[in-house]
């Protein structure tokens, strides 16, 4: 089966496509092809998607401004909004957000990528539906995946006629498999199968040796493990002693948003960093412009030399992924916005939540909330009050069992075999 390699399609907006899609490199007969950027890109496409960015990213930033930010927000969420779950109910009718989409690619929208991927029909895997709705409306004569990159979905996801759609859908939950169902797609055609870990943090079994000394790094005082100890399985017990400092990791968003919050840590964390009680890696991405921020910050506290804080930045994303994937191994506790990296609870991480942006990440929040692996976020401004707390009375530890057990972990082996029986 030609060697078990696949087409490998995201997109370059943000980082969710793009960061669902890294722990498959290795399957891709040519890396990660991105629909907005890939070679031989017609111009006019391009520009298409370089303007659809730059508004996204621009709404997405103005939405701290008061009252008019958060309206131009609200009025953008609003055509890519995800219905309520309940009643259960017939959500299969087009949307105006669909129609959208397949009139540009009507135009020509990803004929030229399609039509090349064609000439080796493998298995064409995305993380981006346009990108599957361009697949099937030009033909493609390969299987085509979807994975999906939330723990819920709107209709924009599923095909504009998903009764006689051939996607097959890689769902990281029943919830998205319900969901699908709804917006008329077939049985058949949604695969349960967990969202793909990075494989740097599960192989050799790092996950569950990662756990065991985040476990001890989070209970002090022994709070959790008096009550939990005869609990947790042989391979998880804490060992006796652990050298590492608490170690927190606050991630700013792929369009740069919240990266004040990250600056506010900072500065109230500073007395512990400088005590050798907590260390601090601040996530910036890809974006210089977040690095620069941080960076003055560290500056301006005459921090730069201090080896108990550091920025995690790249210029290209794929380094990017591959330097926070080493950090997380690190990491006691994961702060950020419910963005995809919300899956990233099933490597045994706390999630400490952020104010969520957009619908998909408002359902986000709400699924780690429902499998107590993650806290929403008090006040920042007293983040060195309430954090000792959390860490002092156990509930940081319990909560990264409770993302160990709940939380699949097994996604990147599900999706080999479901597209790769044999594999």
């Amino acid at each position: 089966m030609n060697n078990n390699k696949i087409h490998l399609v995201a997109a370059d907006m943000g980082y969710g496509h793009q960061r669902a899609a890294y722990p498959l490199v290795e399957l891709s007969r040519e890396g990660i092809v991105n629909l907005n950027d890939y070679e031989g890109i017609e111009k006019w496409e391009k520009q298409y998607w370089l303007k659809t960015q730059k508004s996204y990213d621009k709404i997405s930033s103005f939405k701290h401004i008061p009252i008019l930010g958060n309206l131009v927000f609200k009025t953008m969420d609003f055509f890519q909004r995800i219905e309520p779950f309940y009643p259960r109910r017939d959500l299969s009718p087009q949307t105006f957000q669909q129609k959208i989409f397949f009139k540009v690619i009507k135009k020509g929208l990803g004929q030229k990528l399609i039509d090349n991927l064609n000439k080796e029909p493998l298995p064409l895997v995305t993380t981006f539906f346009v990108a599957a709705y361009c697949a099937e409306y030009y033909k493609y004569q390969g299987p085509i995946y979807c994975l999906v990159c939330d723990t819920d979905v709107s209709r924009a996801w599923a095909p504009l006629n998903p009764q006689t759609s051939k996607i097959i859908y890689l769902a990281p939950n029943q919830r998205v498999r319900q969901r699908l169902l709804m917006y008329g797609v077939s049985p058949a055609n949604i695969k349960i199968t967990g969202f793909p870990l990075p494989a740097e943090n599960i192989e050799n079994n790092f996950l569950e040796k990662d756990l065991a000394i985040r476990l001890n790094c989070l209970d002090p005082l022994k709070k959790f493990q008096e009550v939990y100890h005869q609990f947790l399985p042989d391979k998880l017990s804490p060992p006796a002693m652990s050298n590492r400092l608490f170690t927190v990791t606050f991630a700013v968003g792929g369009a740069g948003a919240q990266k004040e919050i990250g600056g506010l840590i900072f500065k109230k964390l500073l007395p512990l960093i400088k005590e050798n009680k907590l260390f601090l890696n601040l996530i910036a991405g890809n974006r210089a412009e977040v690095n620069d921020y941080f960076q003055r910050l560290i500056r301006s506290s005459q921090m730069e030399n201090n080896q108990n804080i550091q920025v995690i930045y790249h210029p290209q994303k794929m380094e990017y992924f591959r330097l926070f994937n080493l950090c997380l191994r690190n990491t006691d506790v994961l702060w950020t916005k419910p963005s995809e990296l919300s899956f990233y609870a099933g490597l045994g991480l706390p999630i400490i939540i952020s104010d969520p942006v957009g619908s998909q990440e408002v359902c986000n929040r709400d699924w780690l909330l429902s499998i107590g692996a993650g806290l929403d976020s008090l006040d920042p401004e007293f983040v060195d009050e309430w954090l000792p707390d959390w860490r002092r009375d156990g509930r940081l530890a319990r909560a990264a069992l409770n993302a160990y057990l709940n939380a699949s972990h097994n996604g990147l082996v599900n999706i080999k075999k479901e597209i790769f029986p044999n594999f």
